[in-house]
């Protein structure tokens, strides 16, 4: 559900959608790890 809007605003280029700010919603299960690698391209780390 919340993967279509959050590649959206990640692929616009919104300030607040960046490569870091995308690990909140991982954090939070609002999108999973590989939504993130796949709307990123680059590999999840945690360094939390």
């Amino acid at each position: 559900m919340w993967y279509a809007t959050v590649k959206r605003y990640y692929d616009t280029k919104h300030p607040s959608y960046n490569d870091e700010s995308l690990k909140i919603f991982v954090k939070a299960a609002m999108i999973t790890v590989d939504q993130y690698e796949t709307i990123t391209g680059i590999d999840y780390v945690d360094a939390a």
